[in-house]
């Protein structure tokens, strides 16, 4: 079927229309400035602290626009009898951003989370020779990246942050002197004991006193006896032999 002529500018008339009624909303910038996406490309950000002049962004850099210099200095043993270290300091960091392209790979093969994404996008210039920025200006826009997005509750802890807790809870294990019990407890602790006199056993303290009666002045009951020989009640009544009659030992004897 042949399109009908005209129908072409009666769509765009149709849209303008509708364009027309609808009410109009302006950007009041720079005066407001644009609330932008999390995870906005505006500059690279540098946390000099972390860098360690591995080269890696540099090298993977498809624009080779990123410029590292550094130099090597010797660091001394950490304990006596140990052995000299070099590090790499790092003397120059520089982002040319009229070559950059902002791919994202030098902040996605630092090893170290050294390069971030910062939202800040008004770095325009006059001069295109000015668009290189050293790392001076690269630390003043690390502290405009946002906040990461808060981790899912039922997540994992990072590998980093349970490895940096654990350091940390053994430092502080270090430092804490050990546990010594106050004046307060040990008094408690003697008020809870026995009393008993310094320097006496169990036996000194169970004997009675010397003005406490014992039970040999006390007099005897009339149905205790008096003597071992005399009988009580209960206990037979020894024999006694007869004065003519001879003992066992002395028929023996004869």
């Amino acid at each position: 079927m042949a399109p009908i002529p005209g129908s072409g500018l009666a769509k765009g008339l149709a849209v303008t229309l509708r364009t027309m009624t609808k009410k109009s909303v302006t950007a009041q910038y720079p005066d407001v400035q644009p609330e932008l996406p999390p995870r906005s490309r505006g500059v690279i950000g540098l946390f000099e602290e972390n860098c360690t002049v591995c080269m890696l962004c540099a090298r993977e850099c498809p624009d080779w626009c990123i410029y590292i210099d550094s130099h090597k200095e010797t660091v001394p043993p950490a304990a006596p009898g140990g052995r000299e270290r070099s590090r790499n300091v790092l003397d120059r960091f520089a982002i040319d951003f009229s070559l950059c392209m902002y791919c994202g790979i030098c902040i996605e093969v630092c090893p170290f989370d050294a390069l971030f994404w910062s939202p800040e996008f008004e770095y325009a210039e006059t001069d295109i020779r000015d668009l290189t920025h050293e790392r001076d200006k690269l630390r003043e826009w690390m502290w405009t990246v946002p906040a990461p997005p808060a981790l899912d509750p039922g997540a994992e802890e990072p590998k980093e942050l349970a490895a940096a807790r654990k350091a940390a809870e053994k430092l502080a294990a270090q430092q804490t002197p050990p546990a010594t019990t106050s004046h307060a407890d040990e008094q408690a602790r003697a008020a809870e004991q026995p009393t008993r006199p310094q320097g006496a056993s169990r036996q000194q303290v169970d004997q009675p006193s010397p003005d406490e009666p014992s039970s040999r002045d006390e007099p005897s009951s009339p149905d205790e006896p008096s003597s071992p020989d005399e009988p009580g009640p209960g206990r037979p009544k020894p024999v006694q032999p007869e004065p003519n009659q001879p003992t066992p030992r002395q028929e023996g004897q004869e």
